[in-house]
């Protein structure tokens, strides 16, 4: 047992050694501080306020840098599914919603940070996910990749939310 004490407090002091740094409460460093986060107003979104008060729920919210944008499903106007059993096209739509909600705000696809997919059909969204290069042109958002057995609407197939940042 002190056998493997004194290991440990070995390690741990190799690692100390080789540059692993100890937590601090000052700034040693150069860095000038860092300001502390603002309150700020939420400012809401809803591209289909009818069907968003309907279910309960507001399809975006910016507050400060940050959006947040729920998921976005192939709907038109009054909330009823569209391309039913196309997933493909469900997809597209669902990113044509995606857009019109960041471009409220400012932003393009260029601006997400953070990218969900939910899907029925996790083998055929592989087969389709491709069209995602043409709306990312810069670089592609962190995310996940999610099948599940159903979405609002058993129509649905792929339900698409992020999150953006613009300074």
């Amino acid at each position: 047992m002190i056998k493997k004490i004194f290991i440990l407090v070995g390690l741990l002091g190799l690692s100390l050694a080789a540059g692993c740094p100890a937590p601090s409460s000052s700034n040693a460093s150069n860095e000038p501080p860092k300001a502390e986060a603002k309150s700020e107003t939420p400012e809401w979104f809803m591209l289909r306020p009818e069907v968003e008060k309907q279910y309960g729920y507001t399809h975006a919210v910016r507050i400060g840098n940050d959006i947040k944008i729920s998921g976005a499903v192939s709907m038109d106007d009054k909330g009823n599914p569209t391309a039913k059993g196309d997933l493909e096209q469900q997809m597209k739509n669902a990113y044509s919603d995606l857009e019109k909600v960041l471009k409220h705000y400012g932003c393009t696809f260029d601006d997400v940070t953070v990218e969900n997919v939910y899907t029925t059909d996790m083998a055929g969204f592989m087969k389709v996910s491709g069209y995602r290069n043409s709306i990312y042109k810069k670089q592609f958002p962190t995310g996940t990749w999610v099948e599940v057995k159903g979405l609002a609407l058993p129509e649905f197939m792929i339900e698409i939310e992020l999150e953006a940042h613009k300074p």
